[in-house]
């Protein structure tokens, strides 16, 4: 089975919890797509706006070829990149492939709303979510 990574990338500690997780996730017997583990030198394009076109196509690319998405919701906020593929995905679903599994992982205490951790928009657009690692990983191991 493929899973697609959505999540913040872009600190050390986001990094490294990344790969870590995936490694766990791998470990299962999933294929899985980490953004951040593809390369997208500047040199290779003729403007900035050429090189994210190319990363937001081959991240729909693999986002839509996947059976499971997983958004990783820690932090302050949800990273905005995560929530627009969340929107591309949560589309998919309700027009193409019923099947696929939208879940995320939300381990951190910060909240943005008193009533709900999560913006309705995003709570409702996933089908669960796990409240640590471990959750996580037992039910990708059944």
């Amino acid at each position: 089975m493929k899973l697609y990574y959505a999540g913040p990338l872009f600190s050390l500690s986001e990094l490294n919890f990344n790969k870590q997780l995936t490694l766990k996730i791998r470990t299962l017997g999933y294929d899985v797509f980490l953004p951040q583990e593809q390369s997208f030198n500047l040199e290779n394009y003729d403007s900035v706006k050429a090189k994210n076109n190319a990363i937001f196509e081959l991240d729909r690319k693999e986002m839509l070829s996947s059976d499971i998405f997983l958004f990783v919701l820690d932090g302050r906020i949800p990273d905005e990149g995560a929530c627009v593929a969340l929107g591309i995905m949560q589309a998919y679903k309700s027009m193409q492939n019923q099947s696929v599994q939208l879940i995320g992982l939300h381990t951190d205490r910060r909240v943005a709303f008193s009533d709900t951790a999560l913006n309705p928009m995003i709570d409702s657009s996933l089908d669960m979510v796990f409240k640590s690692e471990e959750e996580l990983i037992n039910y990708l191991s059944k």
